[in-house]
């Protein structure tokens, strides 16, 4: 199992909301990291670690994916600029009720205030090549919720960004990466071809192609911890069995989701 690094970026701003600051990197910052995988990884498109698992051709070796959740703007403004510099591709999950018609309003998702991409922008990054993946429609914790509400969310992303794309689109990530094997089975039949988590571990040719491990970069990063990342070390190579906690977890955001006091907010994967 050669580990596959599949790093995970939401917001790339010096002056974010304080609600994402967590979970983001200053420019200074994401330009030394996109130099670091460049010299020591091969980046490939999400669709190229996806075909392998699926048993297609191999990946190069020292392979590595680049993917960004939710839709803020500054990828449209920092990031994709930065990646073009380079010609290094990128997938953007977009939480489609985030994302708002130019000038106008977002449909509604249960983010807080933050400045994020509007309709126009999400074509012009398609047309440039970024593939345009799916993240529900209002970024809801997917396995605490009902069977209908899940496939709303899920079908729902899929619809509204083919609707305003003009092609299908195949990839999809869970919302603050929680899933199950529910949730997964509705990924699957709303047509999403893969599907990625967090759970902090590298991916791998071998991996489960609906819960694929990314690596979740913060703020807080230490530079020797992502030096490791790049080098294939530090964390875990997927698959890897779902755990006891992860199990335990779930049922404790069930209960709470189900009694109306939701454990955890839009911000943590």
């Amino acid at each position: 199992m050669t580990p596959v690094p599949v790093f995970l970026y939401h917001s790339v701003s010096d002056h974010p909301p304080n609600w994402i600051a967590p979970w983001t990197v200053t420019p200074e910052v994401f330009r030394r990291q996109l130099d670091r995988i460049a010299e020591g990884r091969s980046v490939v498109p999400l669709r190229r670690l996806v075909a392998a698992v699926r048993g297609g051709p191999p990946l190069p070796p020292r392979a590595a994916v680049l993917t960004f959740d939710d839709g803020f703007a500054d990828f449209y403004w920092t990031v994709a600029p930065l990646l073009e510099e380079r010609g290094l591709p990128a997938t953007l999950y977009l939480t489609v009720g985030a994302v708002h018609p130019p000038g106008g309003r977002p449909t509604g998702s249960l983010f807080p205030p933050a400045d994020m991409l509007n309709w126009r922008q999400v074509a012009a990054l398609d047309a440039t090549g970024v593939e345009i993946g799916g993240h529900s429609v209002t970024h809801a914790q997917l396995d605490t919720l009902r069977p209908r509400r899940c496939t709303e969310e899920v079908a729902g992303c899929k619809h509204r960004l083919e609707d305003a794309l003009g092609h299908e689109v195949t990839a999809f990530a869970y919302p603050h990466g929680y899933s199950s094997a529910a949730v997964r089975r509705r990924v699957a039949e709303a047509g999403w071809t893969s599907a990625t988590a967090v759970e902090n571990r590298f991916s791998s040719a071998t991996d489960h192609v609906l819960r694929l491990g990314r690596l979740m970069v913060r703020r807080d990063t230490p530079e020797r911890v992502f030096a490791d990342w790049v080098a294939g070390r530090s964390a875990r190579t997927g698959p890897v069995p779902e755990s006891l906690y992860t199990r335990y977890w779930r049922g404790y955001r069930r209960l709470r989701a189900a009694v109306g006091s939701p454990v955890g907010g839009p911000s943590d994967g």
